[in-house]
């Protein structure tokens, strides 16, 4: 008899929980005195008049508290397996993975009453190998039964996962899209990102990612009525940074079309991407994207106005140059290029002065970077010269009206 999640003993690290609340930290913060708490019980705390630390008891000399990202990752990673374990006692306690005489028979009553029960089964056989994956891709009838009832059964947020899983799985071997992109699809998939587990959100934005396969697809992805706003909610800087690189990396890939540049920029994106930026713990990897993602909103006038007008994000593109990488760094430079040089704005262009921005440009001028930004910020070099130039001329025949002779 195997043995179920039931029977598994799990010790919780005395470090993941919260000193307030005890439970495993969702999304640790810390405080100015150094320790760490779950964000919403110290919130709590303090919008209760406290001003405190509570495990303490010092006096804090400043309520703010920044993200505990290393103690998050590492939270992450002991939750991953614990999630793995269960998955491994349940699978022991059911049976071992399927043969491939089981798969076929599996599939089969795919069209019955038993099908989430089967697809269990199939899910743990598709997991194990690529090899696999082709055997399923290959078996006639399978993916259309999965097809159908994604778009047809109504049932709860666990069993969507199952499916959201395996098509996510099996995407490369789906050379037929369209069936995905119809919108009791696409809600489904809706459904799995607001009430699903992390790894089944992370799933479900890899499923449309995969399905964004040109313009068409891009812009109903969009179009489906509160998508883009939960990918959008993905982003905000108390999420997991898995599930924010994954909603940026989606994001990145439906963001080519105008259409849907606009209403990405609409949905509020950009605000979400300074955040992102302005975070001291952020990742190479999420710093990366979310320029990326600012450089190809900033192609339409509707988000250069949207940059333009915000000297802080401005700043924080600027501290991004030379700073992260190569490739942060051209992102960042071709979204100033395309705001201070293209569209002329005089009141970005003194943002990015006022940041040190002409002494980076000098440094990219000097070293070994691209052609691309080498270009560009030679550009840059030439507007801010002469805006320098014209300023001191102004100054010099203002200063020469009131001079006595």
């Amino acid at each position: 008899m195997g043995r179920g999640r039931d029977d598994l003993h799990i010790t919780v690290p005395g470090i993941f929980r919260c000193p307030i609340s005890l439970d495993v930290m969702k999304s640790p913060v810390s405080l100015c005195t150094g320790v760490t708490y779950d964000r919403a019980s110290i919130q709590r705390w303090l919008d209760s008049g406290n001003n405190t630390c509570p495990a303490t008891m010092q006096v804090l000399q400043s309520k703010e508290f920044v993200p505990n990202r290393n103690l998050q990752r590492l939270i992450k990673i002991w939750s991953d397996s614990v999630a793995r374990r269960q998955l491994e006692a349940d699978s022991t306690a059911n049976s071992a993975v399927p043969s491939q005489d089981q798969i076929n028979l599996l599939v089969k009553q795919l069209d019955n009453k038993n099908f989430f029960s089967s697809l269990t089964k199939i899910v743990c056989f598709a997991r194990e190998s690529e090899e696999n994956r082709e055997i399923l891709a290959s078996i006639d009838g399978f993916l259309n039964s999965v097809f159908y009832f994604m778009r047809n059964v109504e049932s709860d947020v666990k069993s969507i996962e199952q499916v959201v899983e395996i098509l996510n799985l099996m995407s490369s071997k789906i050379l037929e899209k369209k069936p995905l992109l119809e919108s009791n699809c696409l809600s489904k998939i809706l459904l799995v990102l607001q009430r699903g587990t992390l790894d089944s959100q992370i799933q479900s934005i890899g499923l449309l990612k995969s399905i964004a396969v040109d313009g068409e697809s891009k812009l109903k992805i969009a179009e489906e009525e509160g998508l883009l706003q939960e990918l959008v909610k993905s982003l905000s800087k108390e999420k997991d940074p898995s599930l924010i690189e994954a909603s940026l990396s989606c994001l990145i890939e439906i963001t080519m079309p105008k259409r849907v540049k606009i209403k990405v920029i609409q949905s509020r994106t950009i605000p979400e991407l300074k955040k992102q930026l302005s975070e001291p713990n952020t990742s190479v990897s999420i710093i990366e994207k979310s320029l990326k993602l600012l450089e190809t909103l900033s192609s339409c006038r509707e988000g250069r106005m949207e940059i333009w007008h915000d000297s802080i994000l401005l700043q924080a593109i600027v501290q991004k140059v030379l700073k992260v990488s190569n490739k942060a760094t051209e992102h960042a430079v071709t979204v100033l290029w395309c705001v201070c040089y293209l569209f002329r704005d005089e009141k970005a262009q003194e943002a990015v002065v006022s940041s040190n921005g002409m002494t980076k440009f000098l440094l990219l001028m000097q070293i070994d970077c691209s052609a691309a930004v080498r270009q560009m910020s030679a550009d840059l070099l030439k507007i801010f010269r002469v805006n320098s130039k014209s300023c001191l001329s102004s100054y010099d025949t203002r200063t020469t009206h009131i001079m006595p002779f």
